[in-house]
C-alpha cells in the first residue's frame, strides 16, 4: 500500500505531503487546485513519460517521492537485484523531472531506469483514469479481463510457453529451408572452384619459381656470356692456349713462395686455399652454365604462368589458392544438404503446433464457459450503479487447423479467441467501444474492478481519477458504496468531485488552493472529522451553510451505515 506521497514543484503544488492509510481515501479540492497532480505524481512513480511542462514555473526541477509497504516476493527480488534497501517491507520510490525535460528514477535508494519503476508499480499499484477507461475498449484488455475473472492466467502462461516453443521451431525450420537453398548453391560453387584448382594442379611456390625461370630465360644469352667470361678468367680461354687463368697464376705464385721461410710458407698455404676455392667456384659456374634453360622452353613456361594467374580469383598467390582449396574441401565436407534433418524438424514443428492448438482450444472452451457468468456479474454491478443496460461478453474463436501447414495463420499470444464487450440497451447489442458514454464507461470500469477484486486476495493499491465523471444522484451514492466495498480488502485512493462518493471515505485528503496576483499555490492536508463535514458541505452547496452542513452530516451517517453493512 501507499503510505506517504511527497510532491515538490509539480504543477501548482510547491511542496506538499499526503499520508494515506488502508481503506478508502478520497482527494478533493476546488477546480484548478491541483487534485490531478496527485495522479500525475503516481503516474511518474509508475514509470510514465516525464513531461517538463509539469515542472512548476520558475523551478529547476520537480520531485515526487512515494513510500510503499509491500510483502510481494517479486518486489523483494527487484530490490535485491538493484542493490537497494528495504526494511519491514517499506520501499521508497522517487522520480525527478528537470525543466529541461531530463528525468531520473530511484528505487530503494538506487538509481534505476524509469522502466524499472514501471515494473515495480505493476506489483503495488493500479491507476484508473480517463485514458485507462479508453484502454478498456481495447479487445486485448477485454480478453485479459475475462481471463482474470476465469482464473486462466496460469493456463495462458502454459499456452504461451507452448506457443514460444512452436515459434522457435518454426523459425528454425524456415531458416533451415532458406539456408538449404543457399547451402546447395554454396556447395555447387565450392565444388566447381575446387575442380578448377585441381585441374590446374598448382604446386607450392610454383608461381615464384616460374617467375624466376622466365626471368632467367629472358636473360639467357647475357647469362651465358657472363659465365663463360668468368670461367675464362678463372681457368683460361679454351681458344687461347697461351692465356693463363687465375687458377694457374695463383698456383704459380704459391710455388714461388714455398721454402724454408716460415712467413712465406704460410702465405703459400693461403694461396693454395685460394686455388681450391677458385676450383670450386669454377665447377659451380660450369654447372650453372649447363643449367641455363633452353630458350625454346620460354613459351611453355609463359603458358603455365598464365594458367596460374587464373587462381587469382581465389587468392593473391599460388600458396593462398592452395590454402583456399583445402578450406573449401573442409567446408564441402561439413555442408549437409540432405533432407533428413529438415524432415525431422518438420515433424517437431507439427507436434509443437498440435500441442499449442490443443492448449488454445482448451482455453477457448473455458473462456466460453466463463463468459456468461462474467457478463452476468458485471451486469449486476452496473445495474446497481443505476445503469439500465446489460453487458454481454462475446467470445469468437479463430478457425485454425489442428494440423500444421507452412501457410497456416498463427494464433495470438493469448490463444485463438477474440473477445468483445457489448452494451445491450433497448434490446440492441452494440460494441462497448461505440455505444458507451464517458459516464457509462466509468461505471463499467468500476463494475469490472468490483467483480475482478472479488476473486483476488486483495492487498492492492487502486487509484481512481474521477471515476465518477458524468455521474450524479443515486448512481454517485452507489459508486461510493462500491469503492468502499473494494476498500474492504484493498487500499483505494479516489480523486472525486462528488460528495456522495467522498462521504464513504475512511480518510479525506484536501487540496487547498491559494492565489496571489502572480502565483497560484496549493497545499495538501488530511481533514479531521469537522473539517471533512465542512468540505462535504462545500461540495454539496458550493458554500458553507447550516443547511449544507446538515446535509453533509446526513450523508456521512448514511455512508457509515452502508460501510457497516459491507463489513458484515
Amino acid at each position: 500500500m501507499l503510505n506517504e506521497l511527497h510532491i515538490q514543484n509539480l504543477g501548482v503544488i510547491q511542496e506538499a505531503t499526503a499520508e494515506f492509510a488502508g481503506g478508502l481515501s478520497v482527494v478533493t479540492g476546488e477546480t484548478g487546485a491541483g487534485k490531478t497532480m496527485v495522479i500525475s505524481s503516481l503516474r511518474l512513480l509508475s514509470g510514465h513519460r516525464a513531461d517538463a511542462s509539469r515542472v512548476r514555473s520558475g523551478m529547476d526541477k520537480a520531485v515526487v517521492e512515494g513510500i510503499f509497504t509491500t510483502d510481494s516476493p517479486a518486489v523483494g527480488a527487484m530490490v535485491d537485484e538493484v542493490g537497494g534497501f528495504m526494511e519491514d517491507g517499506e520501499v521508497i520510490a522517487s522520480r525527478t523531472v528537470t525543466a529541461a525535460g531530463r528525468s531520473r528514477a530511484h528505487l530503494a535508494g538506487k538509481t534505476v531506469a524509469a522502466g524499472v519503476l514501471g515494473e515495480f508499480s505493476g506489483h503495488v499499484i493500479t491507476i484508473h483514469g480517463q485514458n485507462d477507461q479508453l484502454r478498456l475498449l481495447d479487445p486485448a484488455r477485454q480478453l485479459a479481463a475475462l481471463d482474470q475473472y476465469a482464473g486462466l492466467e496460469d493456463a495462458v502462461a502454459a499456452y504461451r510457453e507452448l506457443r514460444s516453443q512452436w515459434k522457435k521451431l518454426a523459425k528454425d525450420l524456415r531458416t533451415r529451408l532458406e539456408t538449404r537453398r543457399e547451402l546447395a548453391l554454396e556447395s555447387e560453387t565450392l565444388a566447381r572452384a575446387v575442380e578448377t584448382i585441381d585441374a590446374i594442379d598448382p604446386q607450392p611456390g610454383e608461381d615464384e619459381e616460374l617467375k624466376s625461370q622466365i626471368q632467367r630465360l629472358q636473360d639467357a644469352d647475357d647469362l651465358r656470356a657472363a659465365m663463360q667470361q668468368a670461367l675464362a678468367a678463372i681457368d683460361g680461354a679454351e681458344d687461347d692456349m697461351e692465356a693463363q687463368g687465375a687458377s694457374e697464376l695463383v698456383a704459380q705464385a704459391a710455388a714461388q713462395l714455398r721454402g724454408d721461410d716460415a712467413q712465406l710458407q704460410a702465405l703459400a698455404e693461403r694461396l693454395d686455399e685460394v686455388a681450391v676455392l677458385l676450383s670450386d667456384i669454377s665447377a659451380e659456374v660450369g654447372q650453372a652454365l649447363i643449367d641455363v634453360p633452353d630458350p625454346d622452353s620460354l613459351e611453355e613456361l609463359l603458358q603455365r604462368q598464365q594458367e596460374l594467374r587464373e587462381l587469382r580469383k581465389y587468392a593473391v598467390d599460388v600458396d593462398g589458392a592452395i590454402a583456399w582449396r583445402d578450406q573449401a574441401r573442409e567446408r564441402l565436407a561439413s555442408i549437409d544438404v540432405s533432407g533428413e534433418a529438415i524432415e525431422k524438424l518438420q515433424e517437431q514443428v507439427a507436434e509443437a503446433w498440435a500441442a499449442m492448438i490443443a492448449s488454445a482450444k482448451k482455453l477457448s472452451a473455458r473462456r466460453s464457459k466463463a463468459a456468461s457468468a462474467f457478463a452476468a456479474a458485471v451486469t449486476e454491478e452496473i445495474r446497481g450503479l443505476h445503469m439500465s443496460a446489460e453487458i454481454r461478453v462475446e467470445v469468437t474463436a479463430q478457425k485454425i487447423s489442428d494440423s500444421w501447414e507452412p501457410a497456416s495463420p498463427a494464433p495470438g499470444s493469448r490463444g485463438i479467441d477474440e473477445v468483445e464487450f457489448q452494451l445491450v440497451q433497448g434490446g440492441n447489442a452494440n460494441p462497448l467501444a461505440s455505444s458507451a458514454s464517458g459516464g457509462e464507461l466509468s461505471r463499467v470500469m468500476l463494475a469490472l474492478e468490483v467483480v475482478l477484486a472479488a476473486g483476488t486476495e486483495g492487498g492492492r493499491t487502486m487509484v481512481f481519477d474521477e471515476v465518477d465523471a458524468g455521474v450524479g444522484g443515486k448512481a454517485a451514492v452507489e459508486i461510493g458504496r462500491r469503492l468502499a466495498k473494494l476498500a474492504v480488502d484493498n487500499q483505494v485512493i479516489v480523486v472525486t468531485h462528488l460528495p456522495q462518493v467522498a462521504a464513504f471515505a475512511d480518510a479525506h485528503v484536501y487540496v487547498a488552493k491559494s492565489a496571489t496576483d502572480s502565483t497560484v499555490s496549493s497545499s495538501v492536508v488530511t481533514l479531521d472529522e469537522d473539517a471533512r463535514v465542512e468540505e462535504l458541505s462545500r461540495m454539496l452547496a458550493g458554500l458553507e451553510s447550516e443547511t449544507g452542513r446538515a446535509h453533509a452530516e446526513e450523508l456521512v451517517e448514511m455512508a457509515r451505515k452502508a460501510k457497516a453493512e459491507l463489513q458484515d
